[in-house]
């Protein structure tokens, strides 16, 4: 008869600590490699918004440009109220600019505010200008790093 002893093989019922302690290094490279990652999506995202109230500006400009200027019913500068020549987003103001007193070239700035937002953004601007086929191109105004942006506009 065979004997039962009391260190008997049993099942194990728990983790070791070397097992836990490569978990928790792997856990450690993915939050790594996803955290940088995750910031500049979501200074892309702060952007992308700037560019969607640019785009929107743009429309405007082409329409003034029939009455011969940039700006809002033939003003050779522009408008004080709020919505004629600039819109106000979450994270800053677009503006349409001109460079010659109301006259084409025409363009949008957008300022972003300075809290509230990524550090990357904070306090800077995009600028850019509506080239003769109507598409957004960056100015050297801009003091926004290239990998923010998309390529449409660079």
């Amino acid at each position: 008869m065979r004997s039962i002893s009391k260190y008997s093989y049993k099942s194990q019922l728990a983790f070791t600590i070397v097992e836990l302690m490569i978990v928790i290094t792997i856990i450690g490279i993915l939050a790594a490699i996803a955290i940088p990652a995750y910031q500049t999506y979501i200074v892309k995202t702060q952007v992308s918004e700037a560019l969607e109230l640019a785009y929107g500006l743009k429309s405007s400009i082409v329409i003034n440009l029939q009455y011969g200027t940039c700006f809002a019913n033939g003003s050779m500068t522009a408008s004080t109220n709020a919505d004629i020549d600039s819109t106000v987003g979450k994270f800053g103001k677009a503006t349409i600019i001109a460079t010659d007193g109301g006259l084409p070239p025409c363009g949008v700035k957008y300022d972003f505010i300075s809290t509230g937002i990524s550090t990357e953004l904070s306090g800077k601007t995009l600028e850019m200008s509506i080239g003769n086929n109507q598409i957004l191109i960056k100015t050297i105004a801009t003091d926004i790093d290239d990998k923010y942006l998309p390529l449409s506009i660079k």
